[in-house]
Formats: structure tokens, C-alpha cells, sequence
């Protein structure tokens, strides 16, 4: 399994990327580092950027909704407008721990989903994904995979 937790996006022309910010490119969003990345967030990322991870990660807009903790009325209600930052910050809390169990699998994302889906002893047999709808959760999940990536069980 690779080190690596990062999505690999290629830079535009003419302009500078933080590579911490990469997985950024599951939501179709441009980051050149922490102060642009903080904005989007605040300003609310548009509706497509959940229609984006939702392709990647192969879930339905349902799904998303629920990782994301976004009522079906509430989601309605932002389709073809902007989330909220908060919402926003929960997107992006889900890309980054998806891009890092694509890392983990060397760039599989289909063995990311399967992973991300199946119940996991170490989150008390939830999936992945529903323990990553909280922030400590989120973090348990990256600090597994982080573990996975260096061989240390889980």
C-alpha cells in the first residue's frame, strides 16, 4: 500500500498549487493554498462541487447529503446555488478523507469505495464514511489510514 494520502491533480498554467490542497479536485475546485481554500469555504462552494465528489466517490446525492449532514429539503433548496460554509466544510472534510483512502490504495478508487463502505472493528463497526460525518471522526479515519499506509494495524 502507498504512503501517500494526497490526490495528484496537475497544475494549471501560470498558477501555483499547494499540493496539501489537492484532493481538492474531487470538488472541482481551485486551490492555490489555506487562504484561498478558507474563502471558498466561508463564500460557500457552489452545488456542483457536491455533484463532483458525488461522482467520484460513486455515491448517490442521497448519500452525500448524509455524509455531509444536509437534509433532503435543505439539499432541494441548494441545487444550483452555493452551500452554506458549513456545509461546504463538511464537503471537504469528506473529499480529503476520500483522496486519502485513495492514497492508501494507490490510486484504486474503486477498492477506496469498497473500503470506505464495508464496517470497520476500529469505529465500533460502523463504515468509515459514517464514522467521518463528525469531525473526530473524520480525524480517526485518517489516522487509521495513516496507520494502514505505514503497516501498523488498525
Amino acid at each position: 500500500m502507498a504512503t501517500s494520502s494526497r490526490a495528484s491533480v496537475p497544475p494549471s498554467p501560470g498558477q501555483a498549487r499547494d499540493p496539501a490542497y489537492a484532493f481538492l479536485a474531487l470538488l472541482g475546485v481551485e486551490a492555490g493554498g489555506f487562504p484561498a481554500v478558507a474563502r471558498q469555504i466561508e463564500r460557500g462552494l457552489p452545488y456542483r462541487s457536491l455533484e463532483e465528489f458525488q461522482r467520484h466517490a460513486a455515491l448517490s446525492v442521497a448519500e452525500v447529503a448524509e455524509l455531509i449532514s444536509l437534509p433532503a429539503r435543505t439539499l432541494a433548496r441548494r441545487r444550483g446555488g452555493r452551500l452554506q460554509s458549513e456545509e461546504s466544510d463538511r464537503l471537504v472534510r469528506a473529499a480529503r478523507v476520500f483522496a486519502q483512502a485513495v492514497g492508501l490504495f494507490e490510486g484504486n478508487e474503486e477498492a477506496a469505495r469498497a473500503w470506505l463502505s464495508t464496517p470497520q472493528l476500529a469505529f465500533g463497526g460502523v463504515t468509515p464514511y459514517a464514522a467521518a460525518r463528525t469531525d473526530p471522526g473524520a480525524r480517526e479515519v485518517e489516522q487509521l489510514i495513516g496507520r494502514l499506509a505505514h503497516g501498523v494495524p488498525g
